[in-house]
């Protein structure tokens, strides 16, 4: 059993993304072989590329408010206690709305991390 706290998480480089941070919450070097936890902050005004990846995202909103967009770029506003599910290969980007950071939990398959 692995216990620990977001604030002892390592924080993983985003290289050309500067408006991101992300911490690797419980990943492989913790044992686990089959999924990656990771912690996302993007800052007022940020967002994450429109992109696309063949595994799929699991998405937990904790703070902020911010959209996703979906494969046709419509906007679907996004508050803490949302979830959201990307399948492989769909693309989406996550936009910082609000004048705080835009907080989410987002599980991978390992493969995802690499």
């Amino acid at each position: 059993m692995i216990i620990k706290k977001l604030a002892d998480a390592r924080f993983k480089d985003m290289p050309d993304h500067e408006d991101i941070t992300k911490q690797i919450v419980i990943g492989p070097e913790d044992g686990s072989t089959e999924i990656v936890l990771r912690y996302f902050r993007v800052a007022p005004g940020g967002s994450s590329p429109y992109h696309r990846h063949d595994f799929p995202h699991l998405v937990k909103l904790e703070a902020g408010k911010g959209v996703v967009l979906d494969p046709e770029g419509i906007e679907h506003p996004l508050v803490p206690g949302d979830y959201v599910y990307i399948h492989d290969n769909e693309p989406h980007c996550f936009k910082n709305t609000g004048p705080e950071f835009l907080e989410f939990i987002c599980i991978v398959p390992v493969r995802g991390e690499g």
